[in-house]
């Protein structure tokens, strides 16, 4: 009997998760493992590379023992991860040469500060679609290469590697013998023509990265490598890589021109489809690759929030407003009307539509009666005004939205579904699946190895859970909004 179940490895900024999917879509079984984070200083945020990889092989076994499968029953691999989060290891040992660098680490701003004053920025937004700005992966390779002992001179002989989390997973599950990035992946890097899909020699020569270090970029769905047989107990095909928001994007079927999907963990990334078109945004939005599949491209515009989920466990975990994070939401119900509290989150700088690694978090708009009920409802709406930041940006670029499909940990909550409805003013959509990274990079699995046939297949394979639909009236709603663009003057570095 053919194989027709896919395995799913989502390696998260917080945890490494694997889920077997079976051939309708629907999860069999999961299992997840917390990812420690390192902090060595303030704005610094690293992983060990060891640890994820361990965790991978953990949680795959473990998916597989609680779905009682054996890996012979599985008809591929698909992977996401965490994007822009870098790692250089040595190509003989496969051992890394420094920690990994996570996306929200901010050791790089006076690096992409000295490009931008050297006049850099519109030849880089113009091949990458991206800005130069600390979050993506070329001046983190390039800052490994200036700071660990002996990785210029290694990099320059050809003994390094460098890559994205699924660049790293593929070379040690295939045990060495794959080095590549899928386009999404590597559409993140400051280092690819986005246009020609290719690395550009100008972009590594402005950060000094030698293309000997860079994976091969290759197609989102292929035969992309082979398990080495002891990892899992038998060879298993990898036969799909995507970014974690491309995946979302793919997971909730958002395969033609117009349709947005936004994505609520640590932050929170709305993703709209244009098609064939690579869009230039004049709103500071990035333009990406969304997926590729048979070497044709298919473009997106990107927002990135880099606070969403991340805000709570800091009522969490910083403040002791809670004991878990679940309990926001009932904390927030008990706020005053119209208290006025203004939370901004830009805890490591802002992001689009604003980009300022300066800008830091504030609480604004606080009275003696101010509690922590307003202070959590407060924390809540920062997410919804962030995402009505994006939908507005995007509007500016020419796009109609007629609605936003939601994923992740935080859509389970009703009332801040509802929230974001009413501030955006658009149909917000939550599917039965929200798990829909770890669906995605399935779809693309599942996609190569014939359980899916076409992208189309994917819509039939989503369903809705539930619509929330705007209440609010467009005054209140706008007046709300103002009082948050007026908090965020108050943050900005400039």
């Amino acid at each position: 009997m053919a194989a027709r179940h896919i395995l799913a490895i989502d390696q998260g900024t917080t945890s490494t998760r694997a889920i077997v999917f079976d051939a309708s879509g629907r999860p069999v079984a999961s299992a997840q493992t917390e990812l420690p984070q390192i902090f060595p200083k303030p704005g610094w945020v690293e992983h060990d590379p060891e640890e994820i990889w361990r965790a991978t092989v953990e949680v795959s076994r473990s998916a597989l023992g609680k779905a009682e499968l054996e890996p012979r029953a599985l008809a591929g691999i698909g992977i996401t991860n965490q994007r822009e989060t870098t790692v250089v290891w040595d190509r003989a040992t496969g051992k890394p040469v420094h920690n990994a660098i996570v996306w929200q680490d901010r050791r790089t701003a006076d690096l992409c500060e000295e490009l931008r004053r050297a006049g850099h920025e519109a030849m880089v937004s113009q091949r990458t679609g991206l800005l130069l700005d600390p979050y993506f992966c070329g001046t983190k390779i390039a800052w490994i290469l200036r700071n660990v002992a002996g990785a210029r001179t290694a990099a320059e002989k050809g003994a390094l590697a460098a890559g994205t989390i699924e660049s790293f997973l593929l070379w040690r599950l295939t045990g060495g013998k794959v080095h590549a990035s899928d386009a999404t992946n590597a559409s993140r890097t400051l280092l690819l023509d986005i246009r020609k899909g290719s690395w550009d020699s100008d972009l590594a020569k402005l950060l000094e990265v030698p293309l000997s270090m860079l994976p091969q970029v290759v197609d989102c769905a292929g035969e992309l490598g082979v398990t080495a047989p002891d990892i899992l107990g038998a060879s298993v095909p990898v036969l799909g890589m995507a970014g974690d928001q491309q995946a979302a994007t793919l997971g909730q079927a958002c395969t033609r021109p117009g349709m947005v999907k936004a994505t609520y963990g640590t932050g929170c990334f709305a993703v709209l489809n244009t098609g064939s078109l690579a869009i230039h945004s004049n709103h500071r939005l990035l333009t990406t690759i969304a997926y590729q599949l048979d070497g044709r491209r298919t473009y997106a515009l990107e927002g990135s929030i880099f606070v969403a989920g991340a805000a709570v466990q800091w009522l969490r975990d910083g403040l002791n407003l809670i004991k878990q994070s679940g309990e926001v939401e009932a904390m927030a119900r008990n706020a005053k009307e119209g208290h006025g509290v203004y939370m901004v989150p830009a805890f490591v700088g802002l992001g689009a539509p604003y980009w300022d690694a300066g800008a830091r978090g504030a609480l604004l708009g606080l009275t003696r009666d101010t509690g922590g009920a307003e202070i959590a409802a407060a924390t809540l709406d920062s997410v919804c005004y962030q995402t009505r930041d994006l939908v507005e940006a995007m509007r500016g670029d020419g796009a109609q939205i007629d609605e936003i499909r939601v994923d992740g940990g935080m859509v389970v909550n009703d009332s801040l579904m509802q929230r974001l409805a009413d501030t955006v003013g658009t149909p917000v959509q939550r599917p039965k699946v929200i798990e829909t990274t770890s669906l995605g990079a399935a779809f693309l699995a599942g996609l190569q190895a014939g359980i899916w046939p076409s992208l189309d297949s994917f819509s039939a394979a989503w369903s809705l859970d539930r619509a929330f639909t705007p209440s609010e009236g467009a005054p209140s709603r706008d007046r709300r909004y103002l009082g948050w663009q007026n908090a965020v003057k108050r943050v900005r570095s400039s």
